[in-house]
């Protein structure tokens, strides 16, 4: 269950701190030895959201829905999966998710802000987001280390600004945690595509976001690209301290094995979402993608096949 906060887990600046405000194996005390209140609540999934609740909400372009009438509930320590086909409203969900668009219509708080009362700029220090957008945003001379380490001041291409050490060491660790160490001083430009993909995670995390956003952090990877991504994930969601966790993919196989919860989309409203167990199904599968498909599930991971 979710729980309500008087305050959210780390209450940062409007100026992106310097030096990341706590690492694994330093973290501060943990909300839950703080003493909350678990409370339920009838909107959404069934209960009160601490890091996103969204109440209907609909995103209109053009007089069309792109977003329509989504309720969706993520917890603290949940490790969400949205699922679905092209068009569905995966990455609009992430954007308002990210606070990069506000509804149309409805009620989104997220980490206990609500959209349209909040500055955003104060509210994007403690989301990190890592997508092919953002990829593309990227100076192609910049080094790797240099792409990672910028994100503490939340700018693209270093200049002129300063790092200190606690910086540079947050960045170093990044990096080899994602597989990049011997790659630090690379251009971007010269990256494979799951070279990129793993920097732009790692800048993701330089800031130690209290939600981290994936969008679609698998696609164009080979079979080895996508299980060694896909390893590191589940290392992430492993560690205590590690982030909330969206990512948004358009294929079960990509699922991590550490995923928790997944939302299933399609033409924009919400086919269903809960506990991965009970709602990845043969059934809400084919309903999502309005194919025949069987879901089946060999140890941790999940495979599709239209039958």
């Amino acid at each position: 269950t979710c729980v309500m906060r008087s305050a959210p887990i780390n209450s940062r600046t409007s100026s992106p701190p310097a030096a990341p405000r706590h690492h694994a194996g330093s973290h501060p005390q943990s909300w839950k030895d703080t003493g909350t209140t678990v409370m339920k609540s009838s909107v959404g999934l069934g209960f009160v959201s601490d890091v996103i609740n969204l109440v209907d909400v609909s995103v209109l372009r053009g007089g069309r829905a792109i977003l329509a009438d989504v309720d969706w509930a993520v917890c603290e320590g949940e490790a969400w999966v949205v699922l679905g086909p092209n068009g569905a409203g995966k990455t609009t969900i992430l954007q308002v998710a990210g606070t990069l668009i506000h509804p149309s219509r409805g009620s989104a708080e997220i980490l206990d802000e609500r959209l349209g009362a909040v500055d955003v700029f104060e509210l994007r220090p403690r989301i990190g987001l890592a997508s092919s957008a953002l990829a593309a945003q990227v100076p192609p001379a910049e080094r790797v280390r240099n792409v990672v380490v910028t994100s503490a001041w939340a700018v693209l291409g270093r200049w002129r600004e300063q790092y200190d050490v606690a910086d540079l060491d947050r960045a170093d660790q990044l990096l080899r945690a994602w597989g990049l160490a011997p790659l630090a001083d690379a251009r971007f430009g010269t990256l494979s595509e799951g070279e990129r993909k793993r920097t732009t995670i790692a800048r993701a995390l330089m800031a130690d976001p209290e939600l981290l956003l994936l969008d679609e952090p698998a696609a164009g990877l080979d079979l080895g690209g996508r299980e060694d991504l896909l390893s590191r994930i589940d290392a992430l969601l492993a560690d205590e301290y590690a982030p909330t966790v969206v990512m948004v993919t358009h294929h079960v196989e990509e699922i991590p094995a550490g995923a928790t919860h997944v939302l299933l989309l399609r033409d924009a409203r919400v086919v269903a979402g809960g506990p991965i167990d009970e709602v990845l199904t043969s059934d809400n599968v084919s309903t999502t993608f309005g194919l025949p498909v069987t879901v089946t599930k060999l140890g941790q991971r999940w495979s599709a096949q239209v039958v």
